[in-house]
């Protein structure tokens, strides 16, 4: 199973999420770093275990107040041999090519930022294996159109089930959706995020098919420890 951890970025400084409510989001505070400067906290998670994958959800640029395009190389240069995935709010071709232009990224494309299938179809196209698809739910409702929902050969092989409400909620997985998702999913590796609270919830998800999860507050509280990421990687 991969453990992927997540650094949210909004105004430069990595913040910490509650419940996909962006607006309330301060600088996150954490035993793993000095500060909440990128570089920090990248430091910090490569000293708790060498990750081979690195969640860049930048939200100025999900929100429209431009990329962190500069964050990347700090990244890298923390996590040097990461793949960095990147979700910035992308939602055409030629956003999608700046993102890509990154040799180590991993471009995430929402579907809160796809307004149509054929759009969505577009920006694939410019990269397939190195394009992710983050199913978007909030507060029970998919944001997106329905067809990316609906018709499953539209999704990639790699696909986030991302339940924002539960992003640092304290409140556990979506097992239900997981399990949906993965059924349908049909032999595509599936990553659950949002409301992974602990080992135990690893368990859980991995025992229903899900390839992997990306993870914040489990990360910096310790309730997901170094030695737990030592076991699961070695499965």
């Amino acid at each position: 199973m991969d453990v992927i951890p997540v650094i949210d970025v909004a105004r430069g400084q990595v913040v910490r999420a509650v419940k996909g409510v962006r607006s309330a989001y301060q600088p996150i505070e954490t035993p793993l770093a000095p500060s909440s400067e990128p570089a920090d906290v990248a430091r910090g998670l490569a000293r708790l275990f060498p990750f081979r994958k690195l969640y860049l959800a930048d939200l100025d640029g999900i929100e429209g107040r431009g990329r962190n395009t500069h964050i990347v190389p700090v990244l890298s240069q923390a996590l040097p041999h990461a793949e960095i995935w990147i979700d910035a709010g992308t939602g055409s071709r030629s956003a999608a090519r700046t993102v890509l232009a990154a040799p180590v990224a991993t471009l995430v494309v929402g579907t809160e930022s796809i307004e149509t299938v054929h759009g969505w179809e577009d920006i694939v196209a410019e990269a397939p294996l190195r394009t992710v698809l983050s199913l978007d739910f909030r507060n029970g409702e998919f944001m997106g159109p329905d067809a990316m929902l609906n018709d499953a050969s539209l999704w990639p092989s790699r696909v986030i089930a991302m339940t924002l409400d539960r992003v640092g909620a304290n409140e556990g997985p979506d097992l239900n959706r997981l399990h949906n998702i993965v059924t349908r999913a049909k032999g595509r590796r599936v990553y659950a995020a949002g409301g992974i609270r602990d080992r135990g919830d690893l368990d859980e998800i991995r025992k229903i098919g899900v390839s992997g999860a990306l993870i914040a507050s489990a990360l910096h509280s310790g309730k997901i420890s170094a030695d737990d990421l030592k076991e699961i990687a070695g499965r």
